[in-house]
C-alpha cells in the first residue's frame, strides 16, 4: 500500500498505538506468565497485573473490579450477554427482546438465532431518518416478559449516538436488563456508560489495542448478578462466563490503550472536531448529504452519500488517496445496501451509496481533504 494513502477507517479498527505495541511486547516476552499459575512469581505478576487491568476498565464506566469479564472482542461479550441471558429466560418465560433495526450483525444475529431457533419474540425498532432511536419509543414496547432491551451506544456506520444513558434510568426501576453495545463509544464519550447499564460491550482494538480482546461489564443491580450462563465451557476463568487462559499480553495492551484514551480524550475531542470541520469544508466543492442527527453524533464519524455516484466506484477511484468504508467492516465485502440506512427510510439511492469516513487526528496526519473533494466534485455529473 502507497505511504500517502490516508487512513480514514477507525471505525473498523485503529492502528495500535506504538507506545500498546512495547507493554504487550513486554508481557509476550518477559513477564509472560500465565496468570492462573499459583506456583511461582511469574504467574503472581500476571495475575496482578490483570487484575489492575480490571481494576481500571471498571472505572471508567463506574463499575466494580469483579464486574469486568475480559473477552476476544465486543462480538464475543455480545454473545455472552444475549444468549448467557436466554436460559434465564426460557425458566422464567420472559422470552421478549427489544433491540433496533441499525445493530452491528454481532447483536443482530444472535438475536435472529434466538428468534429462529429457540422461540424468542423479538421487535427490531427503526429509527427513522435521525438514525436515533426514542426512549420511549423502547418504553412503548415494553411488556411483563420482556427479557431485555439491547441497544448500541454509538452507531458504527453513522456515529449517530443513542440515549443509553437516559435509557439505562427508566429501565432500572423495571425487571428488564439493558444490554449496550459500546464498541464505538467506549473511551470517546465520558459520561454515557457509568449509568445503571447492565451489560456493557466493548472492544480494544477501536481505541488503539490490539484486535482480539475486549470486555463484559455486568453490573449487578444491588446484590443480584445479571443471571448470565455461561456459552462455552472448560476451565473456569472469568468467573466461569469465559473460560480459557486469560491473554495478558492482550489486556495489558487494552488496559495501556484504556489509558491513553482516557488521558488524552479532551485533545482527541477537539482535534477530531476540528478535522471534522477540515472535510465538511472540503466537501462543499461537492453536491452530498449527512446521513444520521448530526446534533447527536460522535465527532469522528461522517456518513456521506454524494448525489448521482456509485459508492463503490467512487472507492476504487479513491483508493490511492485515502482509506474509507461504505459501511461496516463485517458486511462491506457484500456490496448490498446499507442495513443502517435502509432502517433509516433513506432513498434507496441514499442508502446504497453512503460513504463512511472516520478518522482520529492522530493516524491522519497531514491528511488534506481538499484534493479528495475536488476528485469527487470532477465525478458528478453537472446538475441539469
Amino acid at each position: 500500500m502507497s505511504a500517502v494513502v490516508a487512513y480514514l477507517d477507525v471505525a473498523a479498527t485503529t492502528r495500535v498505538d506504538p507506545r500498546v505495541a512495547d507493554v504487550v511486547l513486554h508481557w509476550m516476552t518477559e513477564d509472560f506468565g500465565n496468570a492462573g499459575s499459583r506456583t511461582h512469581e511469574y504467574g503472581a505478576r500476571a495475575k496482578k497485573a490483570v487484575q489492575q487491568a480490571r481494576a481500571f476498565l471498571a472505572s471508567t464506566v463506574g463499575a466494580k473490579t469483579e464486574e469486568v469479564i475480559f473477552t476476544s472482542g465486543a462480538t464475543e461479550s455480545n454473545n455472552i450477554a444475549l444468549l448467557g441471558l436466554a436460559p434465564f429466560g426460557e425458566r422464567t418465560g420472559r422470552k421478549h427482546i427489544i433491540t433496533s433495526a441499525i445493530e452491528h450483525k454481532a447483536v443482530l444475529e444472535p438475536l435472529l438465532h434466538l428468534a429462529e431457533n429457540r422461540g424468542f419474540a423479538v421487535d427490531f425498532l427503526e429509527p427513522g431518518p435521525s438514525g436515533r432511536i426514542a426512549v420511549e419509543q423502547v418504553i412503548e414496547r415494553l411488556r411483563p416478559d420482556t427479557l431485555a432491551v439491547s441497544l448500541m451506544h454509538v452507531n458504527n456506520e453513522t456515529g449517530v449516538i443513542q440515549p443509553v444513558a437516559k435509557l439505562a434510568e427508566r429501565l432500572r426501576a423495571t425487571p428488564t436488563y439493558l444490554h449496550v453495545d459500546a464498541a464505538q463509544g467506549y473511551g470517546k464519550i465520558a459520561d454515557d456508560l457509568s449509568a445503571p447499564i447492565d451489560l456493557i460491550s466493548i472492544s480494544g482494538h477501536k481505541i488503539g489495542a490490539p484486535k482480539g480482546v475486549g470486555a463484559l461489564i455486568t453490573r449487578r443491580r444491588g446484590w443480584d448478578k445479571v443471571p448470565l450462563e455461561p456459552i462455552m465451557f472448560g476451565g473456569g476463568q472469568e468467573r466461569k462466563l469465559r473460560p480459557g487462559t486469560l491473554p495478558v499480553p492482550l489486556i495489558m495492551g487494552l488496559y495501556e490503550a484504556a489509558k491513553i484514551f482516557h488521558e488524552s480524550r479532551d485533545n482527541w475531542e477537539r482535534d477530531a472536531r476540528a478535522m471534522r470541520e477540515q472535510i465538511l469544508e472540503a466537501l462543499g466543492k461537492t453536491r452530498f448529504r449527512l446521513n444520521g442527527d448530526q446534533a447527536h453524533t460522535v465527532p469522528h464519524i461522517l456518513n456521506v452519500s454524494f448525489d448521482q455516484l456509485n459508492a463503490e466506484a467512487l472507492i476504487v477511484r479513491l483508493k490511492d488517496q485515502v482509506a474509507i468504508a461504505t459501511g461496516s467492516a463485517c458486511t462491506s465485502a457484500s456490496y448490498t445496501p446499507s442495513h443502517v440506512l435502509q432502517a433509516m427510510g433513506l432513498p434507496d439511492d441514499v442508502a446504497a451509496n453512503g460513504l463512511r469516513f472516520s478518522w482520529f487526528p492522530s493516524q491522519a496526519r497531514d491528511f488534506d481533504p481538499l484534493p479528495i473533494a475536488e476528485t469527487i466534485a470532477r465525478m458528478q455529473p453537472e446538475e441539469g
